[in-house]
């Protein structure tokens, strides 16, 4: 497709007149393996564990495919109603409002501010435990791998959400691009490391440990539970259609923007999943029954104890960034919503300027401030209530893994391409759908019991 490109002030224009979209097929690879690996992959060797050896490499294998094949359908939905030619959407909320309607769009903001709540109470609990896992780490190699080495994740909660109330003042979503590097930068760090750590031990053992049918329950039920609670935390590590549009928004073109995704998408699904594999299964086969819920704080490893430090600090720094990644959208969403809904107050719309010494004046919203913090506190105060990583992220990967990574790339891509009810095409479409819909429940119910286990078992 030929774009018009038009200069104002020095700059190239796309054909919609925005700045020229410079994004390559290697760029967009480099967002999409950014977007899908992080703390996550830290949860894969228990999934693995609990699944087994044939069932846990397989159903990794499983959420790669169907990973794709909703790219495929959402990558269609950049632009409508031609997928070449045709109008552009920057967003995933753009393609489902133009492609289903108001209400349609209700049901998916509830479902993507719902997600994107629900990481920060994640990132809480996460960020909390590395703290306190750095700690240990330390406790362990000064006073010998058997001493009482405990510590409380409360105060380093309420260390990281006062440490979020400041950060959650940076007025917008592209102020904080330095912020996401940082983050990109330390999910590869701790990742790369937990990898290493389990293959390390593999080697040290000399054997590959675990079964078949993964480590054992105290009831069959109870393995029942653990497996569907493994399948939502395999779901969490996957999916990255909230953000898909957006990375296809810095494509050039030529070629046409969803080819190249699709070609981008099949090469980062590729390398992603070969990196989960090694991560799950060399946990597993280091740990076997034993394997800890989070590879870098169930300590499996004590050392060295410095890289099991460094490890943990990347974990905090990259959260530290990407609590912000997911709460400005959420803060963005809110503050337009009351601007709009009260044009003439003050305490909503009127900004004030502030200076401290020796820095730039900057402005100050006293709704913005307060909603924010009140945000903030109220992550972090689920996180105390509710800390347990394996179940929280299985019970956010199961929320987001049907209607925002397939009901609604399915469902558009019917709209876009007008599939007859009762089509062969429509058929298989409703069937991957319901498939993954009973994934997704199962992998729901087994995260809530997982939740009111630990909170009252």
């Amino acid at each position: 497709m030929a774009v018009k490109h038009e200069q104002e002030n020095g700059l190239l224009l796309d054909d919609d007149g925005r700045t020229r979209r410079t994004g390559t097929l290697w760029s967009c690879i480099a967002h999409i393996i950014t977007a899908v690996i992080g703390s996550g992959v830290l949860s894969l060797a228990w999934s693995v564990a609990q699944l087994g050896w044939i069932a846990g490499p397989i159903a990794m294998l499983c959420f790669a495919i169907v990973t794709y094949v909703s790219v495929v359908l959402l990558s269609g939905c950049y632009r409508c109603p031609d997928p070449v030619t045709g109008t552009r959407n920057y967003s995933y909320m753009d393609a489902v409002r133009v492609n289903l309607g108001k209400t349609q769009t209700c049901l998916c903001g509830m479902f993507q501010y719902l997600y994107m709540y629900g990481i920060g109470i994640a990132y809480v609990i996460t960020t909390s435990t590395c703290m306190s896992a750095i700690r240990r780490s330390n406790c362990y190699h000064d006073k010998g791998h058997a001493a009482p080495c405990k510590h409380k994740d409360i105060p380093n909660m309420l260390m990281f959400g006062a440490v979020q109330i400041v950060a959650s003042q940076i007025p917008d979503f592209h102020s904080i691009k330095w912020l996401s590097v940082i983050a990109a930068i330390m999910s590869f760090a701790y990742s790369f490391t937990g990898f290493g750590l389990g293959f390390a031990k593999v080697i040290e053992n000399g054997m590959i440990k675990g079964s078949i049918a993964g480590a054992p329950a105290s009831t069959r039920a109870k393995k029942l539970w653990l497996a569907f609670q493994a399948l939502g935390d395999i779901a969490y590590s996957y999916p990255y259609a909230l953000v898909l549009l957006e990375i296809q928004d810095t494509l050039k073109s030529p070629p046409p923007e969803n080819k190249t995704m699709k070609k981008a998408s099949m090469i980062a699904m590729i390398l992603t999943t070969f990196f989960y594999l090694c991560c799950g299964c060399f946990g597993y086969a280091a740990f076997g029954n034993n394997t800890p819920g989070n590879l870098l704080t169930g300590f499996g490893f004590y050392e060295p104890y410095w890289l099991i430090d460094f490890a943990n600090a990347c974990v905090v720094l990259h959260l530290v960034g990407g609590y912000q990644l997911f709460s400005q959208p959420v803060f963005e969403f809110a503050e337009r919503w009351f601007s709009e809904k009260f044009p003439s107050n003050g305490f909503v719309n009127k900004f004030y300027n502030f200076k401290l010494p020796l820095l730039p004046s900057f402005h100050i919203n006293l709704f913005r401030i307060c909603f924010r913090t009140a945000y903030v506190v109220s992550t972090t105060a689920v996180a105390a209530v509710f800390p347990y990583f394996n179940q929280v992220l299985g019970l956010l990967g199961a929320l987001n893994f049907w209607p925002l990574a397939i009901y609604f790339p399915v469902e558009m891509y019917f709209v876009q391409n007008k599939i007859e009810a009762w089509t062969r095409k429509w058929i298989v479409l409703r069937t991957f759908s319901l498939a993954c819909l009973l994934v997704s429940i199962v992998g729901l119910i087994g995260s809530i019991e997982g939740i009111i286990s630990a909170k009252f078992g």
